[in-house]
């Protein structure tokens, strides 16, 4: 196989269809292989699983659902070693065995140090990461060496000056996050670019939000192409990035898979009638070209709120190991006049999420982190929540009834 993929699509194997709701590692293996049946059959052979994907049962589903039923040649698997499961330099090695005979891949394509944060690069460069792959690829047991990445652009320059062996990086990228000044993705990308490594774009779709728009942004995207789905639009503007190699998509039913291999089997870039300015996506105000992307409000950033107010009201977080310890938190709901009002409610968060509205105090969004937060009957599971001030003080993650914390 060539180190990029033929087709420009690739399989999350992240959210697998389920036999039990309740129950993520019991996966509907039957379905599983009918998508990845299809998948193949249409002509591409990127898979992309993890160590704890699917309640740890991903892996196990790539050997089930692929490896054992396909040529090794024929498709390409890329794998993970993630920060919350090493604490010794020996635990990487045990990890990686174990991922070797869960998938029973005999070796990975690509391999990736997996969720680099700020928070996290000390661990992996403590424990030798990056020099431990480079010897899994010279011992033949990776052919790709690359890494995925949630932090500042200035941290990227600095890893990939570091470790220029590193052969691609994959980041989050989706129109919603382009411009974002919390999720950095075009600076990342452009850092990427100039370094000359190619991207993995992961949560092209922020997880699903951006396959369910308001109305009036669907309407955009019908006048434009009437067949064409809200999820198309948002895996071609990723995939028409000239440096991105392969989209992943966790595709989760059959119907997602036809959706997506029938529009990138022959996959067409953007034109310049669809894709958004150089500066960034246009105000509802502009005369320009119609573009698909839906415009953000503007306003200013709002304070941390400190106090209760008829207008705000202060967000609590729970700290580890703590039921009821609280302490203050990013406002939920905007101060700005003229400004919609957002609450924490399920409507309202998933409003400000599709209809790319960050809220000057927080921004929503889908990812992974490593504190929770309990509010309760949100419908949207996994919902980030970062600060304005300090701009990387951390994340807080929104998961329904559930106080603990719990590592991605």
């Amino acid at each position: 196989m060539e180190f990029k993929p033929e087709k420009k699509l690739g399989f999350g194997l992240m959210r697998l269809p389920q036999k039990n709701p309740n129950d993520a590692a019991d996966l509907d293996l039957d379905r599983v292989k009918a998508m990845v049946d299809l998948f193949m059959e249409r002509g591409f052979t990127y898979f992309d699983t993890a160590w704890m994907y699917c309640g740890f049962a991903s892996e196990d589903a790539a050997r089930v659902a692929l490896v054992e039923r396909y040529p090794r040649e024929s498709f390409t698997l890329a794998d993970k070693l993630h920060d919350g499961f090493i604490e010794t330099e020996d635990d990487r090695d045990k990890i990686f065995s174990a991922q070797l005979r869960k998938t029973g891949a005999g070796y990975f394509d690509y391999y990736l140090i997996h969720g680099i944060e700020e928070d996290t690069i000390g661990k992996y460069e403590s424990l030798h990461c990056f020099e431990w792959l480079l010897e899994k690829k010279r011992a033949g047991l990776v052919r790709h060496a690359g890494f995925s990445f949630h932090a500042s652009p200035e941290l990227l320059d600095r890893l990939l000056t570091q470790y220029p062996e590193m052969e691609f990086v994959q980041l989050q990228i989706n129109y919603l996050d382009w411009e974002s000044p919390w999720i950095l993705s075009r600076a990342c990308y452009e850092v990427a670019v100039r370094h000359g490594k190619s991207v993995v774009v992961m949560e092209p779709v922020k997880g699903g939000t951006l396959a369910r728009l308001p109305e009036e942004a669907a309407q955009a995207f019908r006048s434009l192409d009437e067949n064409a789905s809200p999820a198309s639009w948002a895996v071609r503007f990723a995939a028409s990035l000239e440096n991105v190699m392969v989209v992943l998509s966790g595709m989760s039913t059959l119907d997602q898979v036809r959706d997506n291999t029938d529009y990138m089997a022959d996959f067409k870039p953007l034109t310049e009638a669809e894709r958004p300015p150089a500066s960034g996506p246009p105000r509802r105000s502009e005369a320009r070209s119609p573009c698909p992307v839906p415009a953000a409000p503007t306003a200013p950033r709002a304070a941390p709120c400190t106090s209760p107010s008829p207008s705000t009201s202060p967000c609590t977080t729970r700290k580890p190991g703590s039921a009821g310890a609280t302490t203050s938190g990013p406002s939920i709901s905007p101060t700005t006049s003229g400004s919609p009002k957002y609450s924490a409610s399920p409507k309202t968060a998933s409003a400000a999420v599709s209809a790319r509205a960050c809220v000057p105090s927080i921004c929503l969004s889908r990812s992974t982190s490593r504190r929770w937060q309990t509010i309760s009957g949100n419908e949207r599971p996994y919902i980030k929540i970062r600060p304005v001030r300090p701009r990387r003080a951390g994340l807080l993650f929104v998961r329904p009834g559930t106080a603990a914390p719990r590592r991605a």
